[in-house]
């Protein structure tokens, strides 16, 4: 139980990685909050999860393509919960194709939920914190190597959380926050499963020739939450099977 005594909230937490750290900060003691766009269904299921494991859980409706729900979801979590010790940053959506067909409505939703958001909550979430307290985000092994065609969009949007964190940390450091960026890879998902159109070659330029799992992405957010992130700032950390070897 070594986040006993902490609040944690997660974006984006009712399903995939969110969901699985959602649980996993739980279980290592940590009251948490998790925000849900529409499957609100889902959002239940993970809080009723954690509440019948002996865990505190809310849910809050916040739909990112608006980032100041982001800054409103901390607030919220701060009223309910009493505080906020870690904010993982893990909403996001993804923007892909052929660069000629990416529009510019398509540029402005990427940008305001897998950047613009982050920043507002990480904004809000460090006028709560105090020493030790953690922002981490779930960025994405595009923003180290990019593959093939029709990343361009997510690969640019993933890339500036690199840039935000290394900023943050410097930021906050005197307070004693701790930042960091997961640039995760292939993990089998809703969104991206191991059974998908692109799964053959996804798991053909891995080092290790298959997909990851959300609780491999939960248990280095849960080491990066606890004593093993005491030292560890402004830096991305890279859960990619070999992808960008």
């Amino acid at each position: 139980m070594e986040l006993s005594g902490k609040v944690a909230l997660v974006t984006g937490g009712s399903r995939g990685i969110g969901a699985a750290v959602a649980r996993r900060l739980a279980s290592d003691g940590a009251a948490v909050a998790l925000t849900y766009a529409q499957a609100v269904g889902k959002a239940k299921t993970v809080v009723a999860e954690i509440e019948d494991a002996g865990g505190r859980a809310i849910a809050i409706q916040a739909d990112h393509r608006d980032p100041a729900t982001a800054a409103e979801a901390v607030e919220q979590t701060v009223r309910e919960l009493g505080r906020i010790d870690v904010l993982v940053n893990n909403a996001g959506i993804f923007g892909g194709g052929p660069l000629a067909d990416i529009t510019e409505d398509d540029l402005d939703q990427i940008l305001a939920v897998d950047v613009k958001a982050v920043f507002l909550a990480s904004q809000a979430a460090a006028r709560h914190m105090s020493d030790g307290g953690r922002i981490i985000s779930i960025g994405s092994a595009l923003a180290e190597r990019v593959p093939g065609p029709v990343f361009t969009l997510y690969a640019m949007a993933k890339s500036a959380l690199t840039g935000l964190t290394k900023g943050l940390a410097r930021d906050l450091g005197p307070q004693g926050i701790r930042v960091t960026v997961i640039q995760a890879g292939a993990i089998t998902t809703d969104m991206n499963p191991d059974t998908g159109p692109a799964a053959d070659f996804l798991r053909s330029i891995t080092a290790l020739g298959h997909y990851g799992h959300t609780d491999d992405v939960a248990a280095l957010v849960a080491y990066l939450a606890g004593a093993g992130g005491q030292y560890v700032t402004g830096t991305a950390i890279t859960i990619d099977g070999g992808l960008a070897a």
